[in-house]
Order: structure tokens, then C-alpha cells, then sequence
């Protein structure tokens, strides 16, 4: 696939998105390439001669180019399956616990090369080896993998999908009557996601030859992967991809242990090393410390330092200024006989600021790629009728006279090989809708067809604005358009007809199209860039969103059934997100009535704030705006704490010194170092979930208290 910066996000994101630069947050997922991922493929292109002064393809002029059914290998989907189940446990950790999700892709590139080529040295010392790995089997493999995990993420098990349960219902304000309410099981879940997923690879599918080869749009993740994988198939390449899997495995095996470690400590709430008040017991309470994990000092480690200063800001800004002031209003603001989980309290103020905040920066951005992407559609055109061949922001214009360059030549040639009939195409589109608008009522009864219908009739046009959009700026504003779904079904439908309900459905039937239709053309892109046949990648799309149709929902509910505090604030898995989708969904249904006092007036005024950030951010020179704050980013922290924050901005400052030392180094083995503590400390979750399911505890508790406390205690044990 491509790579995604993430930075999470998140952003990604995402947390609750995609990220990259847009490590802007959960919001903004950049699905591919992360820091470093242009240097992660290694060693320089070699002049091509004949005018090329840096061919890619004259690289590998002497190797033949497999069919699409070449292309296409056993060995290629087990080691797909084998990773896919790995990083779906890693998103859906970090899913459930800040929504913060960083691009993975170096290190399932990494790994899927490093597995093949064990695969075939052992086939070739057996004498069984019939065909050589190739950059276009590893681009089917890439492709694979992340289009599976990457149901982890839009498939809504930390967002809109768990949003529906009475576990995060009971967390909400009202909307709480079983109309509103779907609790999660595994056999509903598998069958919604095969009814929404595989819609979208049909959407835009006989539009790939405009956006790839006609309009040249860049797709900046899926040329990161390109180079990514072009660079692991030359000699220089796969000597640094073998360093780099050497350090990623070392730093993976300490994270596993010290994952394991770690576990001996946690016998009760509260206790542990992620729970060390390393600033001090008053900044702990404000959920200010430092929590040991190598996840999130590995996703900062990833993710743009923007992103990083970003979330610490705002976590400062929330639980070390705006949350104990607001305490303080308590009897006037808000009653003064609730708790401060309660969403008539202070939480409500938590969730709903930390919401303005995401919405505000979404509305933005979205209005800012939506005018960049019909202005530059309009130029695309102009220059069409000009006969100008339309190309991205980094190159050239070039007339249709001119000669071709032999990369591009080579390249336009096999992809335009191997046509997808667009009878499969348009005809799979209207079967699946079809089946789809027939089916989904039976699963939720509120949402009723004629919804569907209108969600697919609309769909492929927000599909092409975000596909387009994110060939141009690689921001994927998939969960915006989920959220504006949310509000449009959800007030169309009503509180009193399980409008909640219908509102967070709708989302996932709209993100799963956007998104997987924007991520397909990604992946073309890459495809295009490795000589990939879009037949091979169609069908690795289709197989390996079918795998996470099916990983994703056993890995959440491996979650749900070991970890019985799941969704709730404060917990080791506080899904923050499932909150802020179930209270976006009331606030479609139902407006602003229930909020505590003075709660809307801030809501506003950090929208508002959220967009003059933005604005500030384009309209300031670039050695200024890098400075700038993101909105998205700072939002994370106000509901779930600043704990994360701390480890991501140490990340951030293991890269920076590295980087200054040796920025040759840190360049090449920064995601590398990165992608190992995050897959150990994910990977860990997989013993630690089956030993809470076979009820086997850990053996000590490590709690830290006050002196005063201590002495209460010692003195209640008679210790003193």
C-alpha cells in the first residue's frame, strides 16, 4: 500500500484517522509512509544512461515482469495473513486506548520482505524454489497487509462500532433506551463489515487510468511505498533491509519482555509501573506522569514533532489549566453531588471541548481540500483541452508531443495491461449495494433501507472528491465525511426512531466506502511505481480486506472478553473515541439542551479557535507555520489525559539527539527502532489477553501513595 506518516493518527488517523504530516491527528490517518520512510527503502538509483539521469526502471530492465496470476502467490497471502493478524492486534491497541494510529507500513514492509526471502532460502536449499520474489510480489504482500489491519481501524472498534454498546451508552448523557443501544458480538460484527467494506474497491475503479495516468496526481503515500519497495529489490537495498529487520527484531524482543515484565506488577487497580507517578503524586492526578510504554515513545518516535508538541500542549492546556479551573465551579457550573465521570460534570466539558475541537479542524480542512481539489480538477481539465497532459505540483507540464521519458513509457504500458472489466466494476457495485441495503436492516432495524439507498447513491461522489483530494495533498478526510453522516442520518431519522443508532451505522457504511475507494488508488499508484500489475492489486485489495473482515472483529472481541473494563475513562483501554462518536450521534439527534452550564460557550469559542489556528497555519510563512500548533492533535488529550503525551514528546526527543548525532543513521533506522517497540508492546497483548481469559493473575500489586497515606495504612496494619 502506500505510507502512511501517521503520526496517528492518528494522523494520522487515527486515531481516530489517518496520519502523516497530518500526523494532524487521529483525525487525518495518513495511511502509509511515516518518517523516514524514503530513506527506509535505501541506497541511491543508479543513472540510467540514455538521458535518464536517474531511471528507475533501467535498474531492473534485465529482470522480466511476472503476470498478474505470477504475481499472486501462496507464499505471498500466508505471510499477508500472518502479519495481518500481528498488526491488527498493534491498531487495535492503540485503537482502544488513545486512537492515536501511526503508519506501519515500514515495518510491515520490512517484514514481509524479511519472511519471503526466508521463505524462498529455504525453498532454494530444498531445491523447490520455481519462482524468485519480485518488487511486484512484495507490493501485492504490502498491499495485503495493510488493506487488513486497516479494518482494525475503519472497521470502528474504537470509535463509532463499540459507540453503540450500553457499556458506552451508560457513559452518555440520554439516548440510552435499547433503540439507541447494539452491544458488540462477533457473529453481527463480521457480517456488517463484509457488507460495507468491499463496496468502495468498486466505486472508482474505471476512473484509475484518469487519476494515474491522465492527471498524474502524485498519491505522496503510495509513491512513498513505491520507493520503499523498489529500494528493498536492489543489491544496496536489501543489504540495509536486512540491518533494519535485525534492529527492528532487537527492539521488539526488549519490548516484549518488558511488556511481560511489567505484567507481574499489575495485580489491582491502579497498580504497575503505568501508573509510576514519575512527576509527583499532585501531577499524577492530573494525569501528568510518565507510563513506562514503549508504544506511544515508539509513536512519537514516528510521528511528526509537530504532532507531538501538539498533544503535550494540549494536554497542558486541558488537565494542567482548563480542567482544575473549571473544578473549582462546581455547585455553580455543574451540580456539585455527581462525579467527575459524569457527563452532566466536569467530563462533559472533556468530551464536549475536546469534539469542537475535532470538528472545528475537520470542517477546515475538509472545505480547504474540497476548493483544492475542484480547483485543481478544473485546471486538470484546462490543460486537458489544450492537449496538455495534466501532471502533479512536482513536475514539469509536458506536451502530448513530447517523448515520453522510458520510466513513465514503461510504466503507462503495464498499467493500462491487465484491464479491469468495468462490467465487474459497476455491475459489483449495484450487487453489492443491492445485497447490502437488503441485509443491513436485518442486522440494524433502524436504519432503514431507503437510508442505504441514498448513502450509495451519494457515495461514490464523496469518494471521488477524497480519492482525488488525497492524490493531491495525501490527506484522507474519511472520518469527516463519516461524521457528517452521522449528523445527517442521525437528524433525519430522529432520538424517538433509534436516530443515535442510525447515525453511527451510517457512518461506518460511508468511511468504509470513502476510505477503502481512497486507499485503492493509493495502491495503484504504488502499483503503477513497481510495475504491479492493477489486476494483482485489486485482487490482493479484495483478499486482504476479506482477512480483516475477519481478524478485526476476533481481535476486538479477544479485547472485550479479556479486558472487562474496556470503554471506561481511566482504564487501561478507555476507547476515547466510542465517547466522542455516541456524543456527536446525540448532540445530530437531540442539540445542545443537556450540557452543563457555560459548557456550549466554550464549545464554540474552541471551534472557532480551532479554524483561526488553521488559518493562521496556511496563511503564515512556511519557517513560521511549522511552529503552529495542530488543532486535531491537541484535542486528543483534553478527555483521556496527558500520560501518552509524555511518552510520545520522549520519543520525539530520542529522534531529535539521534538525528543531530548521526542523521544518516536515525534516518535509516529510526522507523525501524520505532516499529519494534510498538509491534512488542502490541504483540504482548495477545498472552496477556489469554491469561486474563484463563483468570491466571499477576501475583503483585505496586501501587505508590502519599506519605500521610502510607503512614494510615501502616498504621491500620498494625505495621507502625
Amino acid at each position: 500500500m502506500a505510507a502512511r506518516a501517521t503520526t496517528a493518527a492518528g494522523g494520522r488517523g487515527g486515531g481516530d484517522e489517518e496520519v502523516s504530516e497530518a500526523g494532524a491527528s487521529p483525525e487525518l490517518r495518513h495511511r502509509h509512509a511515516g518518517k523516514g520512510a524514503g530513506e527506509a527503502g535505501g541506497g541511491e538509483w543508479p543513472a540510467g544512461g540514455n538521458g535518464d539521469a536517474a531511471s528507475v526502471e533501467r535498474v531492473f530492465a534485465d529482470k522480466a515482469v511476472p503476470s498478474w496470476r505470477e504475481q499472486l502467490t501462496l507464499r505471498a497471502f500466508v505471510v499477508s495473513a500472518l502479519l495481518a493478524v500481528m498488526f491488527s492486534v498493534i491498531v487495535m491497541k492503540l485503537n482502544l486506548t488513545t486512537g492515536i494510529i501511526p503508519s506501519l507500513n515500514v515495518s510491515a514492509g520490512l517484514l514481509g520482505f524479511f519472511f519471503v526471502r526466508m521463505w524462498t532460502a529455504a525453498a532454494e536449499r530444498m531445491g523447490f524454489l520455481r519462482q524468485p520474489f519480485t518488487r511486484q510480489e512484495n507490493t501485492v504482500i504490502q498491499t495485503c497487509v495493510v488493506s487488513a489491519y486497516g479494518i482494525a481501524f475503519s472497521g470502528g472498534f474504537g470509535s463509532y462500532l463499540f459507540g453503540m454498546s450500553d457499556k458506552i451508552a451508560r457513559q452518555a448523557t440520554e439516548a440510552k433506551d435499547a433503540n439507541n443501544i447494539k452491544d458488540p458480538h462477533l457473529g453481527w460484527m463480521i457480517g456488517f463489515l463484509f457488507l460495507v467494506s468491499f463496496i468502495g474497491l468498486l466505486a472508482l475503479v474505471p476512473l484509475r487510468k484518469i487519476m494515474i495516468v491522465d492527471y498524474k496526481l502524485t498519491y505522496p503515500s503510495g509513491t512513498a511505498t513505491a520507493y520503499l519497495i523498489n529500494g528493498f529489490h536492489t543489491p544496496e537495498g536489501a543489504k540495509l533491509a536486512k540491518k533494519q529487520v535485525k534492529t527492528l527484531g532487537k527492539y521488539f524482543v526488549f519490548s516484549f519482555f518488558w511488556g511481560f515484565f511489567q505484567w507481574f506488577y499489575t495485580a489491582g487497580d491502579d497498580c504497575g509501573f503505568k501508573n509510576f507517578p514519575t512527576l509527583g503524586l499532585e501531577a499524577y492526578k492530573h494525569r501528568f506522569f510518565f507510563d513506562f510504554s514503549p508504544t506511544y515513545v515508539g509513536v512519537g518516535m514516528i510521528c511528526p514533532y509537530i504532532v507531538n508538541v501538539s498533544v503535550l500542549l494540549g494536554g497542558i492546556l486541558s488537565w494542567g489549566v482548563m480542567w482544575p479551573l473549571i473544578a473549582k465551579k462546581k455547585g455553580s457550573w455543574y451540580p456539585a453531588d455527581i462525579g467527575d465521570s459524569s457527563l452532566h460534570g466536569l467530563q462533559a466539558y472533556r468530551v464536549f471541548i475536546s469534539i469542537a475541537l475535532i470538528l472545528g479542524d475537520g470542517l477546515y480542512n475538509f472545505i480547504k481540500v474540497l476548493i483544492r481539489t475542484i480547483a485543481g480538477f478544473i485546471t486538470m481539465v484546462q490543460q486537458n483541452s489544450k492537449s496538455m497532459l495534466p501532471v502533479s505540483d512536482i513536475g514539469s507540464s509536458m506536451s502530448t508531443a513530447e517523448a515520453a521519458s522510458f520510466d513513465e513509457e514503461r510504466r503507462t504500458e503495464l498499467f493500462l495491461k491487465d484491464q479491469i472489466p468495468k462490467s465487474v466494476a459497476y455491475g459489483g457495485y449495484v450487487a453489492v449495494a443491492a445485497i447490502s441495503i437488503g441485509t443491513l436492516p436485518q442486522i440494524f432495524p433502524q436504519l432503514k433501507w431507503y437510508y442505504i439507498l441514498v448513502a450509495y447513491v451519494v457515495a461514490p461522489v464523496l469518494a471521488f472528491c477524497n480519492a482525488y483530494g488525497s492524490g493531491l495533498t495525501d490527506w484522507s478526510l474519511a472520518s469527516t465525511y463519516g461524521k457528517l453522516a452521522i449528523f445527517v442520518f442521525g437528524a433525519w431519522a430522529g432520538l424517538a426512531h433509534g436516530g443515535v443508532l442510525v447515525g453511527l451505522a451510517a457512518c461506518g457504511v460511508m468511511m468504509s466506502i470513502v476510505s477503502t475507494a481512497s486507499d485503492l488508488m493509493q495502491d495503484f499508484k504504488t502499483g503503477y511505481l513497481t510495475l504491479a500489475s492493477p489486476r494483482s492489486m485489486f485482487i490482493s485489495q479484495v483478499i486482504g480486506t476479506g482477512m480483516g473482515c475477519v481478524i478485526a472483529p476476533c481481535v476486538f472481541w479477544l479485547f472485550y472478553k479479556a479486558f472487562g473494563d474496556i470503554g471506561e475513562s481511566g482504564t487501561e483501554y478507555p476507547a476515547p473515541y466510542a465517547i466522542v462518536y455516541r456524543n456527536m450521534a446525540i448532540l445530530g439527534v437531540d442539540g445542545f439542551g443537556s450540557l452543563p452550564k457555560n459548557c456550549l460557550t466554550l464549545c464554540y469559542i474552541f471551534f472557532a479557535v480551532a479554524i483561526a489556528i488553521n488559518l493562521v497555519r496556511d496563511l503564515a510563512p512556511q519557517r513560521v507555520s511549522r511552529f503552529i500548533p495542530l488543532p486535531m492533535a491537541m484535542a486528543i488529550p483534553f478527555y483521556i489525559g496527558s500520560y501518552f503525551a509524555i511518552d510520545m514528546f520522549l520519543g520525539s526527543a530520542i529522534l531529535f539527539v539521534w538525528a543531530r548525532l548521526n542523521k544518516a543513521k536515525a534516518d535509516a533506522f529510526g522507523p525501524a527502532v520505532a516499529s519494534g517497540l510498538i509491534c512488542g508492546d502490541g504483540i504482548w497483548t495477545l498472552p496477556q489477553s489469554i491469561l486474563a481469559l484463563a483468570k491466571v493473575n499477576p501475583p503483585i500489586c505496586m501501587k505508590f501513595l502519599s506519605r500521610a497515606t502510607n503512614a494510615k495504612v501502616d498504621s491500620f496494619l498494625g505495621l507502625s
